[in-house]
């Protein structure tokens, strides 16, 4: 480790003279010297929590912003993307565990300081940059130094996580964000413990609290594994939470779970139970409810919650028709579509396009 990739942090406190408490999540990681918490790269240093990949990534690339996804934030645009190492939940499914599960440095390719990322993301003509593969909470201190740093040139954040964090630096994370996608891995705390090594409330409060307590545009995702999170009762609990505790208005998109990790004797996720569980959802009140992971057109789409019209065509990342106003309208009746919208539907389309950062320095 350098001395570049090696920063303090904030959020821990000391226990002995050689154990230190992290309180950036709710694991609460309780490190030894010289050893690092769950998450890897959060480790005891001279009896302090450092972050020991602040400047390095597993790499860029430009995706559409649809795959993170978020449907109602500058839709058809293209968005810099980028993740570290690491992880601090234990998902059995994780669908990218290569870099989430990683524990060699060695994944770590890329160097790049937050005014690098800013201004190759301008140069590169993205809206935004996002913070995914891996989760960004863990590396908070990177994250909102690149958010900073991209406010400054007029390029916006956004949060892919699983939401996993405590109150004082949840504020501070979610104050550089502009806009995330939260997963909303199930709606059972038995399901959390046992697949994901953690807790459903916590979650839960970071939901109300981006929602509540912020201007952050929030979209949910949940990966539907077949019998273990895809009942129709637990699908009625948590729709219908969402819709009393943060509003008809949230988009949820519900994915399909492909064997992988730990969990690769479960089957892939049925369409129909995609289907199924979109439905229930705008039974229960969603205005907008999707299908992931599988190619839906009529699950893809945006349509309005009034009249019924499609207003954003998808297939797969690719937008096939916009009937939204520039004010984010329904041209049919006038009724808003909730979002963030540019006056035009952006065209990256479906492409993803790695980038190396060091062309940019």
């Amino acid at each position: 480790m350098t001395e570049q990739t090696v920063v303090a942090t904030h959020y821990w406190h000391a226990l002995t003279e050689d154990r230190v408490q992290c309180d950036l999540c709710p694991r609460l990681c309780k490190i030894k010297a010289g050893q690092q918490g769950l998450c890897f790269v959060r480790a005891n240093i001279d009896n302090q929590v450092k972050l020991t990949t602040y400047g390095r990534s597993s790499g860029f690339s430009i995706d559409p912003i649809e795959k993170k996804p978020l449907n109602h934030f500058l839709p058809g645009t293209p968005i810099l993307s980028f993740g570290t190492a690491g992880c601090n939940l234990t998902c059995k499914f994780c669908q990218n565990w290569d870099m989430s599960k990683a524990r060699e440095m060695d994944v770590l390719a890329d160097h790049a300081s937050p005014e690098l990322i800013a201004r190759a993301a301008k140069e590169l003509g993205c809206s935004s940059v996002a913070y995914t593969y891996n989760d960004p909470i863990i590396f908070l201190e990177y994250a909102v130094d690149v958010a900073a740093a991209c406010r400054e040139v007029g390029i916006k954040s956004v949060a892919v996580t699983a939401g996993y964090i405590c109150e004082e630096p949840r504020e501070r994370f979610f104050s550089a964000m502009d806009a995330a996608n939260v997963d909303l891995k199930a709606f059972s705390e038995s399901f959390y413990k046992k697949l994901c090594g953690g807790q459903l409330q916590p979650v839960l409060d970071t939901l109300l609290y981006i929602k509540h307590e912020t201007d952050v545009w929030l979209e949910l995702t949940t990966l539907l594994i077949p019998g273990h999170n895809d009942s129709d009762r637990e699908l009625h609990q948590m729709t219908a939470w969402v819709v009393d505790k943060l509003g008809p208005d949230v988009p949820m998109h519900f994915t399909a779970f492909h064997p992988t990790w730990k969990m690769l004797d479960v089957p892939p996720t049925p369409s129909a139970t995609l289907t199924r569980a979109r439905q229930i959802a705008m039974e229960n009140g969603v205005r907008y409810a999707y299908t992931g992971n599988v190619h839906d057109k009529a699950g893809e789409s945006t349509y309005c919650h009034q009249c019924g019209e499609m207003l954003i065509g998808r297939d797969w990342y690719e937008l096939s028709d916009w009937q939204l106003t520039e004010a984010g309208c329904c041209q049919s009746c006038g009724a808003e579509c909730a979002g963030v919208f540019a006056k035009k539907a952006g065209d990256w389309g479906g492409r993803r396009m790695p980038v190396i950062l060091s062309q940019y320095r």
